[in-house]
């Protein structure tokens, strides 16, 4: 048998697909190009490997990412161009007997850069706006986030020496506050916060964080989850001068924090949409309760104490079309006793953000 062909066009100007009756394994590829990877477009032919992987996606997104569309709906977009600034903060305070205090914060650190997104996945770069200013700390910082309707993940990693500001150091200045630059500490936080929402499918934690869902109506959810954290702190106070080491409420000029918590985290988190619905205000809050661990190398020795830690976040985010901007403010703390102090220890951070959606 052969294969005519259509008037006007020889055999040798036919597509090849058509000359072998099959269809290109890798024409999919060109037809998602063409329509801006709408995935879900019927007019794309995909081979067997690839439906196979759409058909997992799309049983995952209707078992873990639908939602009431009286309340949250879908961008109908797959792709975001985001610019971002990023700022954070540290401080570690130690609390005594007697209200004596030993407290101190970082420098205010800065960064900015740009991301690209495909649906849920993003690349960009942050550059280091500090190194500008000539006030540059060795520092770094990692974040990885996953959130659905029904879970969220976080996975977050700090690390941070020198660049501490001391504010209080017990009797020393009469016990009132002061600056002084101090650069003999290090410390390194990592956290694992993995959290369930109750409300699912009327709140979205996507729209006030990732910007991937629009909330039409005002809803909260309670929430519950797991939390992991670790703490690796080592202050050193034998470089101050005489004076202040003398003030200091420590028995030895060197102390070193290092734990890991396990613990639960429950909350209750909230949207509220200000009309005309452009307007989108956020507060998330959650506290974790449960055990502490100290490793053998920590100044108080290894130890099983009691884990208290918290997470706080509070976002705006303004929607026009397809353009939209964010200020979200995220902060972590934690907890830790023994018998002669309590050391709480904080991250807080700001990030702008402004992109558009295509």
């Amino acid at each position: 048998m052969t294969l005519a062909a259509p008037l006007g066009m020889s055999a040798l100007e036919m597509p090849a697909d058509s000359i072998s009756g099959n269809k290109s394994k890798t024409r999919w590829i060109g037809q998602l190009i063409d329509n801006r990877f709408q995935i879900h477009d019927s007019t794309i032919y995909y081979p067997a490997f690839p439906r196979v992987i759409l058909d997992i996606y799309n049983w995952g997104d209707r078992t873990f990412n639908s939602y009431d569309k009286r309340y949250v709906v879908g961008t109908g977009t797959n792709w975001k161009l985001q610019g971002k600034a990023y700022g954070w903060a540290e401080t570690q305070t130690m609390l005594f007997p007697k209200n004596s205090l030993l407290s101190m914060h970082s420098n205010l650190y800065s960064d900015a850069g740009a991301y690209i997104s495909f649906m849920a996945v993003s690349v960009g770069y942050m550059w280091n706006m500090d190194k500008l200013f000539d006030h540059d700390t060795k520092r770094h910082t990692f974040n990885f986030d996953f959130t659905c309707s029904r879970f969220s993940i976080n996975y977050s990693s700090v690390s941070s020496e020198g660049g501490m500001i001391l504010t209080s150091l017990g009797d020393y200045n009469d016990g009132k506050d002061f600056r002084y630059d101090f650069d003999g500490v290090s410390i390194k936080n990592t956290n694992i916060d993995a959290y369930y929402f109750f409300n699912h499918s009327r709140y979205s934690h996507a729209a006030a964080y990732s910007f991937s869902k629009y909330q039409l109506r005002t809803a909260g959810t309670a929430i519950v989850g797991l939390n992991l954290a670790e703490m690796d702190s080592n202050l050193d106070f034998s470089g101050l001068p005489e004076d202040m080491r003398d003030a200091l409420p420590l028995e030895q000029p060197y102390f070193k924090f290092h734990h890991r918590d396990v613990a639960v985290l429950g909350g209750y988190a909230r949207n509220w949409v200000l009309k005309p619905r452009r307007w989108l205000l956020n507060m998330t809050l959650m506290g974790a309760l449960g055990y502490k661990r100290t490793y053998e190398d920590a100044t108080d020795a290894s130890r099983n104490l009691l884990a208290n830690n918290y997470k706080a976040c509070l976002s705006c985010v303004y929607n026009h079309r397809k353009l939209f901007a964010s200020a979200q403010l995220r902060s972590t703390g934690s907890l830790y006793y023994n018998s002669n102090f309590t050391h709480f220890s904080t991250f807080s951070s700001l990030t702008l953000t402004v992109g558009m959606r295509f």
